[in-house]
């Protein structure tokens, strides 16, 4: 992929792994929107010169606005980011997780859905772009404490597949990135080993920058989660994440 002169949109970039890939993509030389909730984020991001646009991915009709507002001022986009996300830690002895886990669901899954399906029929009759979604290495190898995450992260990845297959033929394609625990957004409090931001950045960046693009983007720390059960890991792994269950209020370690 050639990342200079493209027209992006990154949906959830006003922080973390989204705001450092709006700037990374922008230092290649392609021009950059950024869409999500935060209005002080997106202000700043504004000052740093790039378009901004509300959208809440969980309510179809602030998706269908942020789409006009976008392709109106940017009829060239090319490339349409997805990385919406909520982590929430649930106890699934507690029936009281369920609003965790809808929420989760609304935002990581159905809100990627509700993005991928306001840009497909602009990039469609475009014939070219690409769609990047996001998702994780929770989503081949769960983190216990975490549950509807990894199953939202697992259904993107599922999803993705599809989608690719369902635009083969139309020139679009479909990357679906794969992040391990980065350090950002508290993630470092949860996991001390977690990726520092700027080198996980700079290996997407040279992973995507590839001919032909992967369609994973797998970087090297998230290779143990992708191929665990491949590789005959994937138990012990799952085993010696549950250890974090003692993260969860009223469990012992």
């Amino acid at each position: 992929m050639d990342l200079s002169n493209r027209t992006v949109l990154v949906v959830g970039g006003t922080s973390g792994i989204g705001r450092e890939l709006a700037r990374r993509f922008a230092a290649a030389g392609s021009t950059v929107a950024v869409g999500g909730r935060n209005t002080e984020a997106l202000s700043e991001l504004a000052g740093e010169g790039f378009g901004t646009v509300g959208i809440d991915v969980t309510d179809s009709a602030s998706v269908t606005s942020a789409r006009d507002a976008v392709l109106d001022r940017y009829p060239e986009l090319d490339t349409v980011v997805t990385m919406p996300g909520v982590m929430l830690m649930e106890d699934l002895r507690d029936p009281a997780h369920f609003e965790a886990a809808e929420r989760t669901i609304d935002t990581n899954l159905v809100g990627t859905i509700r993005v991928i399906d306001a840009f497909t029929p602009h990039l469609v009759r475009r014939g070219t772009g690409t769609f990047i979604t996001v998702t994780s290495g929770i989503a081949f190898l769960p983190f216990p404490p975490m549950p509807t995450y990894a199953a939202s992260k697992a259904a993107v990845h599922a999803y993705s597949e599809a989608l690719r297959a369902q635009l083969d033929g139309t020139g679009v394609g479909v990357v679906e990135l794969v992040p391990p625990a980065v350090a950002t957004a508290g993630q470092e409090k949860v996991n001390p080993h977690a990726l520092p931001l700027d080198g996980f950045a700079t290996e997407v960046m040279r992973l995507l920058s590839t001919d032909p693009t992967p369609r994973e983007i797998v970087v090297k720390a998230a290779l143990v989660h992708r191929w665990a059960e491949r590789d005959g890991t994937y138990d012990d792994l799952v085993a010696q994440r549950s250890r974090a269950l003692s993260m969860l209020p009223g469990r012992e370690g």
